[in-house]
Order: C-alpha cells, then sequence, then structure tokens
C-alpha cells in the first residue's frame, strides 16, 4: 500500500494537519476531505488544503453526486468537482451508492435504491458518465438504508459487486454501514463480503454508529464499535490489507481519541500484512 491509516480533515484539527509534526500525527499518513466543501474558489479553507496537501496523500469523498438519480446527474457538479481533482490530484475518489435528488428538488440525504436491475442499469450509466468524464476510476461506496424495497433482486452487497464489475469502478466498503444494514435487514454481514469481486475493494470506511431504540444511526459521531472492529479484521482477513479511514463527523472529538482509533486499525492493517492473505475466505474466530 502506498498509504494505509487516515482519518477525514476537520475543521477542529486544520492547525495541527499544517503545523504538526509528522511523526506526532502516526499512523495517519493520508487524509480524506469532502468534495463539496471544497468547490468554492479561494477562502481559508482552500488556503489549509493547499498547504495539506503538500504533506498527506488525500482522497475526495463526495456526498452530493447522486449516482442514483432518476432524472440524471448535475453537469456543474462533475464539472466543479473534476476542477477540484485537477487541484489537488487526489489519491482515492469516492462517491455513494444512492440517490440525492428528485426532478425539482435536492435533498440532503444519502437515499437507498431498489436493488433491482433496472436501477443498476442506471446507475452503471452514471458511473460510466462520471468516470468518463472524470478521467479516472472512482470508488463507490455502499451506503446506510433504513427501508428496503419490495421490489429488490438481489442484496446490497451484490448490487455494488455488480456496478463494480460492469463498469470497472471500486468500492469503498464502509464496515459500518454494513453491519447497520445487516442488523436493520437481518443478514450475516461476513457471508456478504464473499459477494464483493477480489481486488475490488480500494478503500475501507470506520466510523461510529449511535444505538437507538428503534435500530442503529450512523452518526459518525463516537467510537467505531466492537462488533465493527471484528466484520473489518474479517474483511482484512477476506480482501487483505486496504487503505483505512477513520470517519467522525459530528461530536468532533480531540485529536488524540481519532489518532487512538486510527493507531487500533493501523496494527490491524500490520497484522494483516503479515499474514498470508486467505483467498475467499473469513476466519470463523471472528463471526
Amino acid at each position: 500500500m502506498q498509504f494505509s491509516t487516515g482519518i477525514g480533515l476537520r475543521q477542529p484539527h486544520y492547525r495541527d494537519f499544517i503545523e504538526s509534526d509528522l511523526q506526532a500525527l502516526a499512523p495517519v499518513d493520508f487524509l480524506e476531505v469532502h468534495s463539496e466543501n471544497f468547490f468554492s474558489a479561494g477562502g481559508a479553507a482552500h488556503s489549509v488544503l493547499a498547504q495539506v496537501r503538500q504533506r498527506f496523500p488525500l482522497s475526495l469523498h463526495g456526498v452530493g453526486l447522486g449516482l442514483g438519480n432518476a432524472h440524471g446527474l448535475h453537469i456543474e457538479h462533475l464539472q466543479a468537482l473534476k476542477k477540484l481533482i485537477d487541484w489537488i490530484e487526489p489519491a482515492l475518489v469516492s462517491e455513494h451508492v444512492c440517490w440525492t435528488a428528485s426532478k425539482d428538488i435536492v435533498l440532503n440525504d444519502l437515499l437507498p435504491l431498489p436493488h433491482t436491475k433496472q436501477a443498476l442499469k442506471l446507475l452503471c450509466s452514471h458511473i460510466d458518465q462520471t468516470q468518463t468524464l472524470l478521467k479516472r476510476q472512482i470508488l463507490i461506496e455502499n451506503a446506510t438504508a433504513y427501508v428496503r424495497f419490495k421490489s429488490d433482486e438481489m442484496s446490497e452487497a451484490e448490487f455494488v459487486a455488480q456496478a463494480a464489475l460492469q463498469t470497472g469502478c471500486g468500492i469503498l466498503l464502509d464496515v459500518n454501514n454494513l453491519y447497520i444494514n445487516s442488523v436493520h435487514f437481518e443478514f450475516d454481514p461476513f457471508a456478504a463480503l464473499s459477494h464483493f469481486p477480489g481486488g475490488s475493494v480500494k478503500q475501507i470506511h470506520l466510523a461510529g454508529h449511535l444505538a437507538t431504540g428503534d435500530g442503529l444511526i450512523d452518526d459518525h459521531g463516537s467510537r467505531v464499535a466492537p462488533a465493527v472492529w471484528r466484520l473489518y479484521q474479517a474483511a482484512l482477513t477476506h480482501f487483505g490489507p486496504v487503505p483505512t479511514l477513520i470517519e467522525w463527523d459530528t461530536n468532533i472529538p480531540p485529536l488524540a481519541v481519532l489518532l487512538k482509533e486510527a493507531h487500533m486499525a493501523h496494527e490491524m492493517l500490520e497484522a494483516r500484512e503479515k499474514t498470508p492473505k486467505q483467498e475467499d475466505e473469513v476466519s470463523e474466530q471472528w463471526i
């Protein structure tokens, strides 16, 4: 791996990543930013990004493109994304498998797609359009869902895997999202790992969630849960070491807390690198 462990670059930690000695920031060796936060030219945020990109590889993570939008992609959004990519030259670019807008309104949410052949065809056409315009591979992330559709013709993992196979895009496997969906819809998340094509998973996200009486909320506001760490370990067993990001977007803690979470992921990655790969196998000790 060119890089292994990262965290999201958030405003409370800007100064740390500009001024701190790199050894003090270990094991973080890449940073991720939300693409849309940097679409506007100039300003303090752009100045920070210009400085940080000289010190760390960056990944861009989009939340607004809406690859599953039924009425097509917003071309101005794609053009703004390409301009940002051309500037910072990120190592990875990712978007969610979701829809975000109707014909007349943009919704501030990542909404689930039906897992049907028709929806897959639409998703693949938009991935192709995006990769063609950006002139690079993108990664697609499995999103959290709180409803399922009676029309579903395949599982979420099969749906995402088919999109990757048909378009040549990569997969950003959000282990927390996979775990949450498995709880809500009562499927085996360990077995779901086997549906993703070998070599397709290019990045992993880890995050905390909020447990409520009605279910689990993907709020990115706490430490990674033990059950998610176990699923992450199984993913590493299955896919080998993959660049891993700690997501923490609400109730942002001191940087030391994030570094501790990143250190846990880094230790698991290092241990996996020293272990012979077990192709298409998930160790039962983690189930």
